[in-house]
C-alpha cells in the first residue's frame, strides 16, 4: 500500500493534477566569459551586461530586441522644441531588490555618480551632453543638455547609464542591486551566477522563477553541455564548426542573428610603426577577411571595411578600400623604411573569434613581412593591460556595444587614435536630428576611419544561438550585449 501512495505521489508531482507535464520554470545559460564584475556602470567588458542588462539593473530607457528605444523607468517623457531639455515622469510603485524605493532623487545620483570626474564608468562620453539634472519632484527628472544631441534616448538605454541606488551602489560589483524582474541570488566564482525572480517587480513578472548563467570558455564542454541537458541555451555559441550538429539534432534550434560586434585587428597608434599610415594600410591590405571569416569562424560573419555594422542603414560597404593585395602591402611597408620586416605584440583575449583569428591575421601578416609575436591572455588581463594601460601592438576584439562609432573621437581611447576631421564630423552628428543628416554623416565618418586605416576591420559578429525547442522569448539578434530573459519562458 506504501509503495502505491509513493508512486502516486510520484505521478501527481510529476505530471500535475490534470495529468500533463508541469511547465518548466527555470533556465540555464551558457556563456563563454566570466564577467570581472557585476557592476555594468563600472566597467567595459561586454560579459558584465550579458547577465545583468534588463534582468538586475534598468534604465530611464531600454533597447528592445530589435534595436528601438523603450520607456523602462521612465514611463514617458516629453523633449522641448530646441531638442535641449528632456522631462521624464517616473513609474509609481518602483523599489530597488533591498526594499528601498526609487525616485528622482537616485536618477540624480546615478547619473552624477557616473559624470563625475572621478567616475569609473566605460562609457562616460555618454552623458558628456549633459548640462543639468534637476529634480522638480520624486516622480520628475529634468535633463539639459549642452547641444541638441539625436541619440540621447539610446545612450541613457545603454547598460552603463542604469539606474542604481547609494544605498548599495558600493557592492554592486559583487552583490548588485537593482530594480528589474530577477534579482541576484548566487555567484560561484568560475562556475555560475544565479538570479531569482523578483515577485515585488514593478512591472510584469517574469515566468521563469530562476535563471542561472554557466561560465563555460571551451566550446567543446559548451557542446557537451547543450547535448547531456545540463545547459539549456547557449545565446551566443563559441563554436561555429559544430552547428550543424545541433541543426541535425531535432532537441535543438539554431538561432543564427545579428549583433553589434564589429570584430577589429586594433591598432595602437603610440607605436612608432603603427602611427605610420603607410604600415597600417599595409596591414589592411595584408588582412583577407574572407579568409579569416572561414578559418577562424566557419564562414559565420559578415566582412566590413569600417567600424560600422552592415545591417544599419546608414552603414556604407568599404570593402574594396584594401582589397587583399599582399604585393601592394610590401610595397607600402618598404616606403615606410620596413623593408626588411617588422615585428609587433599581438596580444589575444579568450574568444574563439579572437584567438582563432588571431592564428590566421599572424600567417597572413608573416607572408608581407610582418612577425607577430602571439600572446594569449585572459580577459581580466585584457582589460587591464590592453584597455586600461595599452600596453600592446595588436590585439583582436569585437566592440559590441552599439552604435559605438564615438569611441574614436574620444581622448586617450586604447587605440590612441587622433583626428580632428573624424572629431569634427562626429561632433556635428551628435548635434544633428534629421534622419538624412544623421545618417550622411555617419557616412562620412565611417569612410574616415577607412581612409585612415585606423584598425583592420575584420567582419561583423554573427550571433549564432543554440537553445533546446521549447524556449521561446529570447533574442535572435544582439542590438546591445545582453541576454535579456525578462520575456523567456518555456512553451
Amino acid at each position: 500500500m506504501k509503495s502505491k501512495l509513493v508512486a502516486a505521489a510520484f505521478l501527481a508531482a510529476t505530471f500535475g493534477i490534470a495529468g500533463t507535464a508541469a511547465a518548466k520554470d527555470t533556465l540555464t545559460l551558457g556563456i563563454g566569459l566570466e564577467p570581472p564584475h557585476l557592476d555594468p556602470t563600472a566597467g567595459a567588458a561586454a560579459a558584465i551586461d550579458e547577465v545583468v542588462y534588463a534582468n538586475v539593473f534598468e534604465g530611464l530607457t531600454r533597447i528592445g530586441s530589435d534595436g528601438a528605444v523603450l520607456p523602462a523607468l521612465a514611463s514617458s517623457w516629453t523633449v522641448s522644441d530646441d531638442g535641449l531639455s528632456y522631462r521624464f515622469t517616473l513609474r509609481d510603485g518602483v523599489a530597488f531588490h533591498d526594499g528601498t524605493s526609487f525616485d528622482s532623487a537616485d536618477v540624480l545620483f546615478s547619473l552624477n555618480r557616473a559624470m563625475a570626474e572621478d567616475s569609473t564608468n566605460a562609457q562616460k562620453g555618454l552623458f558628456e551632453p549633459i548640462a543639468t539634472v534637476a529634480a522638480p519632484d520624486a516622480k520628475t527628472v529634468v535633463i539639459t543638455l549642452k547641444r541638441p544631441t539625436g541619440h540621447f534616448l539610446f545612450n541613457l538605454g545603454w547598460g552603463d547609464a542604469v539606474m542604481v541606488a547609494p544605498e548599495s551602489t558600493e557592492n554592486n560589483k559583487s552583490a548588485p542591486v537593482g530594480t528589474g524582474p530577477f534579482s541576484f541570488k548566487r555567484w560561484a566564482k568560475g562556475a555560475e551566477i544565479s538570479l531569482s525572480r523578483n515577485d515585488a517587480y514593478w512591472g510584469e513578472k517574469a515566468k521563469l522563477s530562476s535563471v542561472s548563467f554557466k561560465i563555460m570558455p571551451d566550446a567543446a564542454a559548451s557542446a557537451a553541455a547543450l547535448m547531456s541537458g545540463d545547459v539549456d541555451v547557449f545565446p551566443n555559441f563559441g563554436a561555429p564548426e559544430l552547428l550543424e550538429q545541433f541543426r541535425a539534432d531535432p532537441r535543438f534550434e539554431v538561432m543564427v542573428g545579428t549583433t553589434e560586434g564589429e570584430t577589429i585587428l586594433s591598432m595602437n597608434h603610440a607605436n612608432k610603426a603603427l602611427s605610420d599610415i603607410r604600415v597600417r594600410r599595409a596591414i589592411s591590405h595584408a588582412i583577407d577577411r574572407q579568409a579569416i571569416i572561414d578559418g577562424a569562424m566557419f564562414g559565420s560573419g559578415t566582412p566590413i571595411g569600417s567600424h560600422f555594422a552592415p545591417h544599419h542603414p546608414a552603414y556604407v560597404d568599404l570593402t574594396g578600400m584594401y582589397p587583399h593585395d599582399p604585393a601592394k602591402a610590401k610595397a607600402l611597408l618598404a616606403e615606410a623604411g620596413y623593408a626588411n620586416g617588422l615585428k609587433l605584440r599581438l596580444t589575444l583575449p579568450p574568444p574563439s573569434y579572437a584567438r582563432r583569428g588571431g592564428e590566421v591575421v599572424a600567417a597572413q601578416l608573416a607572408a608581407v613581412g610582418i612577425q607577430t609575436e602571439i600572446i594569449p591572455v585572459e580577459w581580466a588581463q585584457w582589460l587591464e593591460r590592453v584597455f586600461k594601460t595599452t600596453d600592446y601592438d595588436l590585439t583582436i576584439v569585437s566592440h559590441t556595444e552599439p552604435f559605438d562609432i564615438g569611441i574614436y573621437a574620444r581622448d586617450k581611447y586604447y587605440f590612441n587614435y587622433t583626428s580632428d576631421r573624424f572629431n569634427k564630423v562626429y561632433a556635428d552628428l551628435t548635434e544633428a536630428v534629421e534622419p538624412e543628416k544623421r545618417n550622411a554623416l555617419i557616412g562620412e565618418a565611417q569612410k574616415i576611419l577607412a581612409e585612415d586605416a585606423v584598425n583592420g576591420f575584420l567582419f561583423e559578429l554573427a550571433q549564432n544561438g543554440v537553445w533546446r525547442k521549447g524556449i521561446k522569448g529570447l533574442w535572435a539578434n544582439r542590438p546591445v550585449q545582453a541576454n535579456d530573459v525578462t520575456g523567456a519562458y518555456w512553451e
